[in-house]
């Protein structure tokens, strides 16, 4: 039997893609991994809430230094960035190369980049007048949305969408499938030491 990965999830807000892992974990989607911790920059984050419903440890930010050396005693092996409003500086990304996972509501390279987060996305993709948007996971690397690409899905956008709708349709189509499936997969290869 494998050593489960352990997993850090970090978040800004509502945790709606945390809550997508936790009952991916729940449901035996993600058998390979196990979230451990729940991080946040902001203390009045609802995800901090779910956390604690789940029995998960929680931990929030005050500085990137003490973040790396508390995933570091908690021994986390992958994090993942599930709605975290906050650019990740160099010395946490070195400390965790490769371990770093991100979902974005778009079909990058469309719609990314520094700016390009949360309604903004789906905004940019109405205006452009795309028929198709989506949902990327992606390696996290120090370019905002630049890291390899682990998967992508793609979501039809319908006459008459607003921002809104189609967040919502990306998020329930796209994001709360792509995402634990990506854990699952990632975690398996770091517990079998391909990673």
């Amino acid at each position: 039997m494998l050593n489960k990965t352990r997993i850090a999830v970090m978040v800004s807000g509502g945790g709606t893609n945390l809550q997508a892992i936790i009952d991916a974990q729940k449901n035996g989607i993600i058998k390979s991994g196990e979230i451990v911790l729940v991080v946040s920059n902001k203390k009045d984050a609802f995800a901090l809430e779910r956390a604690k419903n789940n029995g998960i440890k929680s931990y929030l930010m005050t500085s990137e230094e003490d973040l790396i050396a508390t995933l570091k005693d908690e021994r986390i092996d992958l994090v993942v960035l599930a709605g975290f409003l906050k650019i990740l500086g160099s010395d946490f990304i070195k400390a965790f190369e490769n371990r770093i996972i991100n979902i974005h509501p778009s079909l990058i390279p469309s719609f990314c980049g520094k700016g390009a987060y949360g309604l903004h996305v789906h905004e940019k993709a109405l205006e452009y007048g795309v028929k198709v948007t989506g949902a990327t996971v992606h390696f996290v690397n120090e370019i905002p949305d630049g890291g390899r690409i682990i998967a992508q899905k793609a979501v039809e956008i319908h006459e008459g969408d607003t921002p809104e709708t189609l967040q919502k349709r990306v998020m329930e189509q796209a994001e709360w499938i792509l995402l634990p499936q990506a854990v699952e997969d990632i975690s398996l290869k770091i517990a079998k030491g391909e990673l």
